[in-house]
């Protein structure tokens, strides 16, 4: 979970790789999973979509036990905010979830306005983040 990831568990990463565009995702998941290389696409056997994963460097240890590596992998899961805005999520995140305009190589992300589906604040709109529209209200 991203609360528990912490910098000193990524820091032999040298790149994140996008496999889709996150302009539009308020947030996206993270976890570390014990793969058996330092690069490349991950196998992805969770339910929903890998959205992107972490590259390491040569300086990447193996497990002594497992021979594997604990790399980041970002994922969202089908009623995730992105395909289901009015649903679990439409406020509010996963506690795995930051705001993937946060994260880069060896940088964990953090939530914020957007990601817990608020609008962005100034500080987001002066970095760009344009406000998302909000559903009518009902009534």
């Amino acid at each position: 979970m991203s609360s528990l990831i912490t910098e000193d568990e990524i820091s032999a990463e040298t790149e994140i790789v996008w496999l889709e565009d996150i302009t539009d995702l308020d947030y996206v998941r993270q976890s570390l999973d014990r793969l058996s290389t330092r690069t490349g696409k991950p196998a992805y056997t969770r339910p929903g979509r890998l959205v992107g994963y972490a590259v390491l460097g040569s300086s990447a240890k193996a497990s002594r036990s497992s021979g594997t590596f604990r790399r980041r992998v970002l994922w969202l899961l089908p009623h995730d905010r992105d395909t289901t805005p009015d649903g679990l999520y439409s406020t509010g995140a996963p506690v795995e979830a930051v705001d993937p305009r946060t994260i880069a190589a060896g940088v964990k992300g953090y939530k914020t306005e957007r990601s817990e589906g608020g609008p962005p604040s100034r500080a987001m709109l002066a970095m760009g983040a344009t406000p998302r529209e909000q559903p009518a209200s009902q009534g």
